[in-house]
């Protein structure tokens, strides 16, 4: 045995070492989905004070907000990083409840997150549900989410499809002047979140790696100049009246429907297609008269993993004629991590760098 697999025995049989009581210790479950991450807190969180998700999401944004920039920017995450809390439920009927983070703060609904969690609460028997086909019901700031699993032979969630809150066109055939840019035609659609969606290629640009850098400038550019002249409101809900980001479209690389790639946040970039942002692009496409009831399309991301989406009914939300998106993705479990915060350190919160 070399002198460097001698220091490496003793320190795995040696290490035993806990740090000091003043430490907090936040410990995590990762995962992906389609290549986008997702920071699950599974221990060391203090107890969220409040009645539904989104109150909870409000006390954890108003006081414990260094706890989502500690684990998602660096140096325990990266400026692309994404996390979820499972909570209580709002209804009795439900699995449990989540809210959802990210570099800039909090998301109203995540598509990727979903798939993720029920991939991790099954296969980890976090919770129990019998059957190849598993139903859980999730309470998510943007309202419940039902979400179906499918097993495979060795028991493992093989694939998650959730039918999405009611989405919907609030903007259609619009433009803005972007600075930097010129005239840009977008609409606007809310598929749990409110997105603008512009065509790539009257742009110039490519939905891949190659052109990351300015999918990033140009996502940022284009969702500051919308809001600046278009408001993002929810019929019911305040705290979802937001624009969240920029969704760019264009041709599939890989033979199917389409691609996109989801600029959100504070110029983060989506490694999946976006579940909410899938459903948005359902509500426009129907709209159109270019997707008819329960005709899925299979679109691609970034990186080239996809997403399928279809619209499942039609309903009246607040007015608008909305639909109610299926969406379907896979997830897998990278790691587990435990995190610590020394009172000392003065970069404990973290800090991000774009």
């Amino acid at each position: 045995m070399n002198d460097v697999s001698i220091v490496r025995e003793k320190l795995i049989q040696s290490w035993n070492w806990t740090p000091p009581e003043d430490w907090m210790k936040i410990q995590t479950i990762d995962l992906h989905t389609c290549g986008e991450p997702l920071r699950v807190f599974v221990d060391g969180l203090p107890d969220l004070k409040g009645k539904s998700v989104l109150a909870k999401r409000r006390y954890f944004r108003d006081h414990l907000d260094f706890i989502r920039t500690g684990t998602m920017w660096e140096p325990r995450g990266h400026a692309d990083m994404y996390g979820a809390v499972i909570t209580e439920p709002d209804f009795s009927d439900a699995d449990f409840g989540t809210f959802f983070m990210h570099n800039e703060g909090y998301s109203t609904m995540c598509g990727h997150a979903i798939i993720a969690l029920v991939t991790l609460v099954l296969n980890t028997g976090i919770i129990e549900k019998e059957g190849r086909s598993p139903v859980l019901r999730i309470d998510a700031p943007c309202g419940r989410i039902t979400a179906t699993a499918v097993r495979g032979e060795d028991e493992m969630v093989d694939s998650v499809s959730f039918l999405n809150v009611p989405s919907f066109v609030l903007y259609s055939d619009q433009t803005v002047k972007v600075p930097g840019i010129g005239e840009v035609r977008f609409d606007l659609a809310y598929g749990g979140a409110f997105y603008t969606y512009v065509k790539a290629e009257p742009l110039g640009l490519r939905l891949d790696g190659s052109d990351y850098s300015r999918l990033i400038d140009y996502g940022r550019r284009i969702k500051h100049a919308v809001s600046e002249q278009y408001e993002a409101k929810h019929p019911f809900e305040e705290d979802l009246s937001f624009l969240y980001g920029t969704i760019f479209t264009g041709k599939s690389y890989e033979g199917h429907h389409s691609r996109n790639v989801c600029v959100f946040a504070d110029g983060e970039v989506d490694r999946s297609t976006t579940g909410s942002g899938v459903s948005g692009r359902a509500a426009i496409h129907y709209a159109k008269g270019e997707l008819k009831l329960n005709e899925p399309i299979t679109i691609e991301s970034i990186i080239g993993t996809v997403m399928d989406v279809e619209v499942g009914e039609t309903v009246d939300y607040g007015g608008y004629e909305a639909v109610v998106p299926k969406v379907t993705g896979n997830a897998f479990i990278v790691g587990k991590n435990e995190f610590f915060f020394d009172p000392k350190d003065a970069l404990k919160c973290g800090f991000v760098l774009r």
